[in-house]
């Protein structure tokens, strides 16, 4: 599905000002107890569940593994995505929340609540982080882009902030990279370490302005 109109859910602008929507899914017309037909679920139990008056896509509380889904078009740079996540500690077991850019593999702005840090990765490898305090049983907005660089190289930038709060006037965490991006596209993925399910919705991919 692909839209080109702005969306304000809950006192937070989907886009940002000046970049071009391409895709856009809220899951408010979506069936529930299923996934989209324009997602593809790498892993997990993922389906449309309406809680507290608001429709989004679930992820359950269990298995506790990692697991993602796919979205939007597939971009090598001059991209930006942007998802607002729901989750919840139990007690001193905390869930990962991750938005990605770039396929299966992804670069992927990451909340780790448990060392209490926003980080940014590609796959499994971690490139750079910085201090963040996550609020359990909150919506978070998490936005990351990939940019070429007028003298070459490419720039992952990332910024996430609890749904209520101003966004950050800029970019919280970043990383230059050498190597060339593959195209690939977009993600949200989540590891339901604290057993309760994770929520996800307000998905935007965007070109970067």
């Amino acid at each position: 599905m692909i839209l080109s109109i702005a969306l304000v859910t809950s006192g937070y602008s989907s886009t940002c000002a000046g970049a071009e929507p391409i895709y856009r899914q809220d899951f408010s017309k979506s069936e529930e107890g299923k996934v989209p037909d324009d997602m593809l679920v790498l892993d997990g139990g993922f389906a449309v569940r309406k809680a507290a008056g608001e429709t989004a896509l679930e992820l359950p509380g269990a298995p506790l593994e990692t697991f993602g889904v796919l979205f939007g078009p597939s971009e090598k740079d001059g991209i930006r995505v942007s998802a607002r996540i729901h989750a919840t500690a139990k007690g001193r077991r905390f869930p990962v929340i991750g938005t990605g850019l770039n396929g299966a593999v992804p670069y992927r702005l990451q909340i780790t609540p448990a060392k209490k840090a926003l980080e940014l990765f590609k796959g499994d490898d971690l490139l750079t982080s910085v201090a963040f305090s996550w609020v359990s049983d909150s919506w978070t907005v998490l936005r990351l882009q990939l940019k070429a660089l007028p003298a070459g190289g490419w720039r992952l930038e990332g910024r996430a902030w609890k749904q209520g709060d101003a966004e950050p006037a800029g970019w919280t965490v970043s990383h230059d990279l050498k190597e060339e991006p593959v195209p690939g596209r977009a993600s949200i993925w989540g590891k339901p370490f604290s057993e309760t399910p994770i929520r996800f919705d307000d998905l935007v991919v965007e070109k970067a302005p």
